[in-house]
């Protein structure tokens, strides 16, 4: 497993693009383990409903998508070999979309 170091503040919010080159919505939650003082990324968390999720704001996270019907509704977990970090401006993924777990609201 090669060993990369990126600043994880500049990497929220940057837009996650699928093989194709479509946007799927923007990295909003990195889930990491710490053992003995070493972070190790598990997954990140990709898309509309992952920021309510960061927010912990799932009940008001669902007025407003109840509200704004047309907005996409949708979010990922991507694993950390899913995702192609070797540009942090423009993250990408390694497979296909279907191939995500999807994220859902509760």
């Amino acid at each position: 497993m090669a060993r990369q170091e990126i600043h994880l503040e500049l990497l929220l919010g940057k837009q996650v693009y699928a093989l194709n080159g479509r946007a799927i919505g923007r990295l909003e939650e990195v889930c990491v383990d710490l053992k003995e003082g070493i972070a190790t990324v598990n997954e990140f968390e990709v898309g509309t409903y992952a920021l309510f999720e960061r927010l912990s704001a799932w009940q008001i996270g669902r007025a407003v998508l109840g509200l704004f019907g047309s907005l996409n509704k949708s979010g990922y977990s991507v694993k950390w070999n899913q995702l192609d970090l070797n540009d942090p401006e423009r993250p990408k993924l390694t497979c296909p979309v279907n191939e995500l777990s999807p994220l859902k609201l509760d």
